[in-house]
């Protein structure tokens, strides 16, 4: 009898082939165990013999996935000869400049936070809602309260489309004239930009902080997503429009929609090379022209 492979037996118990796993999904392993902290800071890796074996895997394939974490700046001294270490510094390897991109509401999150350690405060964002940025300046919010934050001054502008266009996105795919992805859209715009403007404004009665929020209309709906920190940082996403089927009232509709919370976030930073400040002084003056020229009054109650 011939026995088949997955079959074979080792010490008279059977043994079923793993799935090989490719290199990107060892390097998201590896990354997972990086980021939750299961393998710490300048910590030696195990060899790339050991992990071969954990894995199932060729050593050629640990080689390419560790490649891609040393790319990320989350490894260090990765070779043939030696075990590679994980980066000392994962604070700047995860957020500073030339990080890899993460979705918005992780990487918003952690500049938002940095950015309120400044005496002065200054943001400005262009979105299709506020929620992302609402949701991110809740834990600078909160650590002003407990008295870890003291920004003396907060200037927030932000750019919002129009209640008054007729939005690309989100629409139902069958029927663009169907105005109640419109109105479930403009209900949430005003909502966020409502909680956002009172824990802003909220500071100056608690805290005495200069605060002043402003939001203007844009007359199109923004393929992307950027955020400007302290005149030094730009944030920049994609919206990546998609067709998904959604509750809209007491029916799922086929519509056309994007998921901002999720969108990749690219960071840039003022100085940190000629490509990032030019990005950077670039979105400055694109924001300020369309602050300045097409944009209108935003009233958050229509």
């Amino acid at each position: 009898m011939v026995v088949e492979p997955e079959h074979a037996t080792v010490n008279g118990r059977s043994r079923s082939p793993r799935p090989q796993r490719s290199h990107r999904e060892l390097a998201d392993e590896l990354r997972t165990r990086i980021k939750s902290g299961v393998l710490r800071p300048g910590q030696r890796m195990p060899t790339q013999a050991k992990l071969a074996d954990e894995f199932g895997v060729e050593r050629g394939a640990v080689r390419q996935a560790l490649r891609i974490l040393q790319s990320e700046r989350l490894l260090t001294n990765v070779s043939k000869g030696s075990p590679a270490t994980v980066a000392p510094d994962l604070g700047l390897a995860l957020t500073g400049p030339g990080a890899p991109p993460q979705p918005t509401m992780v990487g918003l999150s952690s500049r938002i936070k940095d950015a309120f350690a400044q005496p002065h405060v200054e943001i400005e964002a262009l979105c299709l809602t506020a929620i992302s940025l609402t949701l991110a300046i809740g834990e600078p919010l909160r650590q002003i309260h407990a008295g870890e934050l003291n920004p003396a001054k907060i200037d927030v502008r932000v750019l919002l489309p129009s209640s008054d266009i007729e939005l690309a996105f989100p629409s139902v795919v069958d029927s663009p004239e169907d105005s109640r992805p419109q109105r479930r859209w403009l209900a949430q715009r005003n909502a966020q930009g409502q909680v956002l403007s009172h824990n802003l404004l909220a500071l100056r009665a608690t805290h005495g902080i200069d605060v002043n929020i402003t939001f203007r209309a844009l007359p199109f709906t923004p393929p992307v997503k950027l955020y400007l920190l302290n005149g030094s940082e730009a944030l920049f996403a994609y919206y990546t429009v998609s067709q998904r089927e959604e509750e809209l009232g007491q029916e799922q509709v086929e519509m056309y929609d994007a998921e901002g919370t999720q969108s990749m976030l690219f960071a840039f930073e003022q100085g940190a090379g000629l490509r990032d400040t030019t990005f950077v002084e670039q979105s400055q003056l694109w924001f300020n022209a369309l602050w300045e020229t097409i944009s209108s009054e935003l009233r958050l109650t229509s």
